[in-house]
């Protein structure tokens, strides 16, 4: 496929994923994340070209006027919709597969100073939440889905949907279900959860079977105060 077939596709492919697209008029003005694709289209294909310097000021460019950093030399398939789009960066060497959704605030970041393949690759079909941070070289699967605010620093399988810092796979095998945020699960509430409701257990436990030793410990917390007070006095 040329160039401009590339760009039409990407085109239609916003009008038919994105309810909130009313008019053409909404189009010119409010996807950035669109633009930004474009104009990384035209980019890539001079970068390849060895006119790497030009590559470089467009993208400079656009991350001016669309907020979204995408170096020349990633490579992104078809179809990608980076929707709204403010704060995204997509380093040097990622790869993004075919329609793949981004939200804003998404970094495909690198961890190393080494020169080679630094950052994510993408696989197809993938949906990464708002504000996801996926570092480094690795893999995140086909369809699999990434939570908002999630950092991702270990490959991601197939079908599998990760939340958390540091992000964890929580669910297996679900390929074509839509990636509904307020049904993910909370980790840290969860975890908080258990611990106080670990804590009222033991402390029954100790109401029950240690009636005088609370006992003890009140009368000592008594004295402790009452010594506090006379050294303030």
């Amino acid at each position: 496929m040329g160039l401009f077939g590339e760009i039409k596709e990407d085109f239609l492919n916003v009008y038919r994923n994105d309810p909130a697209l009313n008019s053409k008029l909404d189009f010119i003005f409010n996807y950035p994340g669109v633009w930004a694709i474009a104009w990384y289209r035209v980019a890539h294909r001079l970068h390849k070209a060895n006119f790497k310097r030009l590559s470089r000021m467009i993208m400079g460019v656009n991350h001016i006027v669309t907020n979204i950093d995408i170096h020349p030399a990633a490579v992104i398939g078809p179809r990608v919709f980076i929707d709204h789009g403010t704060g995204v960066v997509i380093g040097e060497t990622s790869v993004i597969e075919s329609d793949v959704l981004i939200y804003q605030g998404v970094t495909l970041g690198g961890v190393s100073l080494v020169q080679g393949k630094r950052h994510p690759t993408i696989k197809k079909g993938v949906v990464i939440g708002a504000g996801a941070k996926i570092l480094g070289n690795i893999t995140i699967g086909e369809y699999s889905k990434i939570g908002a605010n999630s950092v991702v620093v270990r490959e991601v399988p197939d079908c599998s949907t990760a939340i958390g810092i540091p992000a964890h796979v929580i669910e297996k095998g679900r390929c074509k279900d839509p990636f509904m945020h307020n049904l993910l699960p909370d980790i840290n509430k969860e975890m908080f959860e258990y611990l106080l409701k670990r804590v009222a257990i033991l402390e029954h436990i100790l109401v029950v079977d240690n009636k005088n030793v609370l006992e003890k410990d009140l009368e000592l917390e008594n004295i402790y105060e009452s010594f506090i007070k006379a050294m303030k006095s």
